[in-house]
């Protein structure tokens, strides 16, 4: 009997790509990746604003055009072997849908209106929203934010939504509900995009919406009106009973099924974030600190719910039972910006190149510029009196979210060149990566093993084995190019009802670790002193923001 294959779909920042995999081997037969369109132009995006919205049209346009080219890739005979298909996103993505659950976006009269459109995850326009939900939680009669770290995002859900019905009555008039791009994409295969009957998926409502089976589900009614009027009524237009990832979404719609070149009988999975997925893909195990390092990174662990269930971590990003598999706690962390820290140094040198001697010039120095700076890099010494930085560029996610703080770098001499304010933004990302790790423990939470992917982990070695030697801990490697992916198509098997547990999916489709790094012993002491100082620094401008803030609203 031939094997079953499915399809696990990835959609992340700038791209989305899809895998073909063999369920019983593991073995990728096919893959493919597709750009979105209007984000690559940088439309309906503002940074200085901390404004980043996609299109849908950049998510339909991409799952066609990933599936159709990873099966033009695969064996003729695999395409009538697909019997499931799981999708994964980045997120908190919401976005506002009709009662149809149709996107406001892809209506005529909203096509360009950033508001109606997805809401990417490192969107940070709701930061005074999301301080407004902390604080009338902290003084309700249920904090509705204790088993999200005991803060709430900009990032997330509520934030997101609440920023945009207040500034845009268009949408505010026309939004019958509120939808996660993990929901969305994943109904839209099955043809069921009915905001009040498809799934919605538990780790994007437990992580960032606020979900819990001790609140009855959603915050209440009297919570969220007295949050802001204009929410009166919504939570009965969005969802009340969520799905952990080895359940089925439904099966491929007919207009899908034609178009992909796929069965109707084809399972399409719940949806979850890629972190999540992407953990199971990296063959995840309990008290296993799994780091997906991309643009940001976002720290996922597991542990037994008899265990840990009983704590409440602080400052992190949502502890929800199956939110990675089911049965087990799933925890989440990360940071706001990882590889975006090297990407905007890269772009700090750049752009007078850009300026000065054309498009040309700027693209070819761009290609060789962070291998260079990491080549230089290597070879300075580490000492316990350099160059120290934040990571907080983007604001800092956790531990204890705070999307309003700033980086800094402090150390700044004549003598300073651009190899070493590289090297001091690498220490960064490792020691606000370290943080994250001193909280869990901190709160009661070991961490038995390390496991790395994503883009930075699989090309970078300077950065992860500086990442070693600050966490003082090894760190595997995961063999898989494409583990956020492998994870979703680990779930559609179980989803398909091919294996009968994420474990079992795991055991069979996993591809181990192709690299580990140990922390050099020399150096581990030496970056404790540097922590010490990134602490202190770190304190210190958190303060004095803190003080502006303070005058400014006086």
């Amino acid at each position: 009997m031939n094997n079953p294959y499915v399809i696990g779909v990835d959609f992340g920042t700038d791209s989305v790509r899809a895998l073909i995999v063999d369920t019983q081997t593991g073995q990728a037969v096919g893959t493919h990746v597709h750009e979105y369109a209007r984000w690559k132009q940088g439309l309906y995006c503002d940074p200085a604003t901390s404004q980043f919205r996609q299109h849908p049209l950049d998510y339909l346009e991409g799952i066609e055009a990933t599936i159709k080219g990873a099966l033009s890739q695969a064996p003729a005979e695999v395409r009538g072997q697909v019997v499931g298909i799981s999708i994964d996103t980045t997120g908190s993505t919401p976005g506002p849908v009709d009662e149809t659950g149709l996107p406001l976006a892809l209506r005529p009269d909203f096509a360009e209106n950033p508001n109606g459109m997805f809401i990417l995850w490192k969107d940070h326009t709701a930061n005074a929203e999301a301080e407004e939900i902390n604080n009338l939680a902290h003084h309700w009669d249920t904090d509705y934010t204790k088993y999200v770290g005991g803060i709430y995002s900009s990032e997330w859900f509520w934030a997101k939504m609440l920023r945009t019905i207040r500034v845009d009555e268009a949408v505010r008039e026309k939004a019958f509900s509120w939808i996660e791009h993990c929901d969305w994409i994943s109904a839209v295969l099955t043809g069921n995009t009915n905001p009040l009957t498809l799934k919605r998926s538990r780790c994007a409502a437990g992580h960032k919406a606020l979900w819990h089976a001790e609140f009855d589900g959603l915050p209440s009614d009297e919570f969220l009106t007295k949050l802001d009027p204009l929410l009166a009524g919504q939570r009965d237009r969005l969802f009340h009973d969520t799905y952990t990832s080895d359940q089925a979404m439904g099966t491929l719609s007919p207009e899908w099924a034609e178009k992909l070149g796929l069965s109707t009988d084809v399972v399409v999975g719940v949806g979850a974030f890629d972190a999540h997925m992407g953990a199971i893909g990296a063959e995840i195990e309990p008290y296993a600190f799994v780091r997906i390092i991309g643009t940001s990174t976002c720290d996922i662990l597991m542990a037994p719910n008899e265990e840990i269930g009983h704590r409440l971590i602080r400052g992190i990003c949502g502890q929800v039972d199956g939110s990675v598999a089911p049965g087990m706690l799933g925890l989440e962390a990360g940071q706001s910006a990882f590889g975006d820290v090297y990407a905007w140094f890269a772009r700090l040198i750049t752009k007078p190149v850009r300026e000065l001697l054309g498009d040309e010039a700027a693209d070819k120095m761009a290609a060789k510029l962070i291998p260079h700076l990491t080549k230089q890099a290597e070879q300075l010494p580490v000492t316990p009196t350099d160059l120290i930085a934040l990571d907080w560029i983007n604001g800092r996610r956790t531990p204890d979210a705070n999307h309003t703080l700033k980086s800094a770098i402090a150390g700044l001499n004549l003598g300073t060149d651009a190899p070493r304010v590289f090297k001091a933004l690498v220490e960064a990302t490792a020691f606000g990566s370290r943080s994250i790790v001193d909280r869990f423990i901190e709160e009661g939470v070991p961490i038995k093993k390390v496991i790395a992917i994503g883009g930075v982990a699989k090309k970078s070695a300077f950065v992860m084995q500086t990442l070693a030697d600050v966490l003082n801990k090894p760190i595997q490697v995961a063999q898989a190019d494409q583990a956020c992916a492998l994870g979703a198509a680990m779930c559609a098997a179980v989803a398909a009802g091919v294996h009968p547990t994420m474990e079992a999916a795991q055991q069979a489709m996993g591809s181990g670790f192709d690299a580990e790094y140990h922390p050099r012993p020399e150096l581990v002491p030496v970056y404790e002193m540097l922590y010490q100082r990134y602490r202190k620094l770190g304190g210190f401008v958190e303060s004095e923001l803190a003080k502006n803030a303070e005058l400014v609203s006086a």
